[in-house]
């Protein structure tokens, strides 16, 4: 099999233990490109956290962010789709995880015209939400308010849970509002419309191309990167993957910090 396109998630994936694109990686990725592959990121970040991305590779993909509800043209900085939860559904999803998981924090992703959009924030949180990582980009504003607002992403936050176990709570209540998943450990959940997945965002990126799912690789490591792992004609999980991802994908590579995906790249581009 030669790839005619490379979907690859970023944070531990991609990206090195330290969040570095290493020399080999972005060597093995400019040569799939020079030799006509098409190249693109799948990640359940936002697209204004692509930019350092693109800067470390190189070269300026389609994104598909925030796991597939955005799709996000980093060459020209456009947000070219979003799929959004409405504030009906946001509503009951935040009515659902209060109740099951009481304590919990509540933040929502949002997008504009660009990665950059200042017309509203991006990233809003309900009072007291405690970040999974490092946020500058955070709003606090009231519950109402958070929630009146179309957005491509819930995120539901318990500070010392499991994400595992969070996951495993919400899903029996959540199933017909939204679909859920998560990329850390960290006690944090990512809800996005029902239906939408990175494999979904992988695919609309290949409909105008004539590509079908036998011609991608993809490259992931967490729950969330599952179903373009399944989907794809080939799914590489990382070394480091979660036990679900590993199970999931067609081979196993070595991990992010050891330039598992270039090895796997290698193989067709040296």
């Amino acid at each position: 099999m030669l790839p005619a396109l490379i979907a690859t998630d970023v944070d531990g994936t991609l990206l090195d233990t330290h969040e570095r694109v290493t020399p080999r990686t972005r060597a093995a990725v400019q040569a799939a490109v020079a030799n006509g592959a098409k190249f693109v990121l799948a990640t359940g970040r936002p697209p204004r956290w692509i930019p350092p991305v693109v800067d470390a590779l190189g070269l300026a993909p389609m994104a598909v962010c925030a796991n597939g509800a955005v799709l996000y043209d980093s060459a020209t900085d456009r947000i070219v789709s979003a799929h959004t939860l409405s504030p009906d559904a946001l509503g009951e999803l935040a009515e659902i995880a209060t109740r099951v998981i009481p304590g919990v924090g509540l933040a929502v992703e949002r997008v504009g015209r660009t990665a950059f959009d200042e017309s509203m924030p991006q990233f809003a949180s309900s009072p007291g939400y405690e970040h999974a990582w490092h946020n500058p980009d955070n709003t606090e504003v009231s519950v109402e308010d958070m929630l009146s607002v179309p957005a491509v992403k819930l995120l539901i936050r318990k500070a010392g849970a499991h994400s595992a176990d969070l996951a495993a709570a919400l899903a029996p209540h959540i199933g017909v509002t939204g679909d859920l998943t998560y990329s850390t450990n960290n006690g944090l959940i990512e809800v996005v419309p029902l239906g939408i997945s990175k494999a979904t965002g992988v695919a609309e990126v290949i409909r105008p191309l004539g590509l079908t799912a036998e011609d991608v690789v993809t490259f992931g490591d967490m729950p969330n990167d599952i179903p373009m792992l399944a989907w794809a004609g080939l799914g590489v999980a990382m070394g480091n993957a979660h036990p679900e991802a590993l199970a999931a994908a067609d081979e196993v590579t070595t991990t992010n910090s050891d330039d598992g995906v270039a090895r796997v790249l290698e193989r067709w581009w040296l």
